[in-house]
């Protein structure tokens, strides 16, 4: 078999670890032996280490309406869509959308990356307000979607959930619809399309933080049905190896507040806390950096390698704009986002595609 007709595999190979993320569609359809060699796990990890990877960022991100800065009020729903951002480049566009949403993602829909695909879980009929268990899988192999099963047990909302970037996506807290706070958990196997139940947490955990750390599930923060509104600082974590729950970590965060812009990095945990950048160092939340003015209103946060990616605008109902913090020497560097991009985001997460 040759990959390229005269040419030794070998280099073959490495004309196709070269090819653009997304185009693997178009190479996976050219012929047979080209759709098994890019489907193989080997492929991508030669891809990786001939540094032909892309550091890809996943939102929700509402469309911006074209009369925003024409001084017109508009009330109108926010209309939600899936972007994708490449950080190094500072590329955007927009991913085709899910089946059967009419071009309108449910609000407050969760967005996973796992492996290759991207998982987009929940959130609320844009146009009932009723709760969602919808599961989509987004393929980039394939660049389609198809539908997962659906989320298993009762409807739930603002739960926390993180993947272990291979094939495991984990769920758990968040409310159910009569916004009781919820302690169960459960885990979705992507390959298999299968849910499997996990065992309770200690806590009610609304409006959590899923990270999936050092392979442990962590979920921090939230709040219990009593105290509606009123976050914790505590966290706990689930241990994938002995499929049981640590005892609850108190006072994790030093103080109840949202822990949305909690994400880990390289061994580490950051957040942004006060107006500035904070590292969890020896338990202690230890500011690094100073917000950029521009972000300060703080929508979401990714990290990647030695990166942060922080979204935010100014106020509220300001456009957002992006900046990169360089963990090596804390230093910022701001993204440059087009209009079109400068809508509020929902959820996000990272892949390596």
């Amino acid at each position: 078999m040759e990959l390229i007709p005269g040419l030794p595999n070998d280099i073959a190979l490495q004309c196709l670890v070269r090819v653009p993320y997304n185009k693997f569609s178009n190479i996976s359809s050219t012929c047979k032996d080209w759709k098994v060699e890019i489907h193989s796990p080997p492929f991508f990890r030669q891809r990786k280490a001939a540094g032909c990877t892309k550091h890809v960022m996943l939102m929700t991100q509402s469309r911006v309406n074209p009369n925003q800065n024409s001084g017109l009020k508009c009330h109108a729903m926010p209309v939600y869509r899936i972007v994708l951002c490449e950080p190094d480049t500072g590329d955007w566009c927009e991913l085709p959308p899910v089946p059967g949403s009419s071009d309108v993602l449910p609000m407050f829909c969760q967005v996973v990356g796992v492996g290759l695909n991207l998982v987009v879980m929940g959130g609320l009929d844009p146009g009932t307000f009723d709760v969602r268990n919808d599961v989509y899988v987004y393929n980039f192999l394939s660049a389609t979607w198809r539908r997962g099963a659906d989320m298993p047990g009762v409807r739930r909302i603002f739960f926390g959930c993180a993947s272990d970037s291979d094939r495991m996506v984990y769920v758990a807290g968040g409310h159910d619809e009569e916004k009781n706070a919820l302690r169960s958990a459960m885990a979705y196997d992507v390959a298999a399309n299968k849910w499997v139940t996990l065992p309770d947490m200690e806590r009610e955990r609304d409006e959590c933080k899923g990270i999936f750390h050092l392979g442990k599930f962590h979920v921090i923060g939230g709040y219990c049905t009593d105290r509606q509104g009123r976050f914790g600082s505590s966290a706990e974590h689930f241990e994938v190896a002995t499929w049981k729950w640590s005892p609850v970590e108190e006072n994790f965060l030093r103080q109840g507040m949202s822990p949305r812009t909690c994400v880990a990095t390289d061994g580490t945990l950051y957040m942004c806390r006060g107006g500035d950048v904070a590292r969890l160092e020896a338990g202690t939340w230890k500011a690094v950096a100073e917000l950029p003015a521009e972000v300060y209103n703080t929508a979401h946060i990714a990290a990647w390698e030695d990166k942060l990616l922080v979204i935010g605008s100014q106020g509220f109902g300001q456009p957002h704009t992006a900046y990169v913090l360089n963990l090596r020497n804390y230093t910022w560097t701001g993204m440059d986002v087009g209009d079109e991009y400068s809508g509020h985001v929902q959820s996000g997460c990272y892949l390596e595609l």
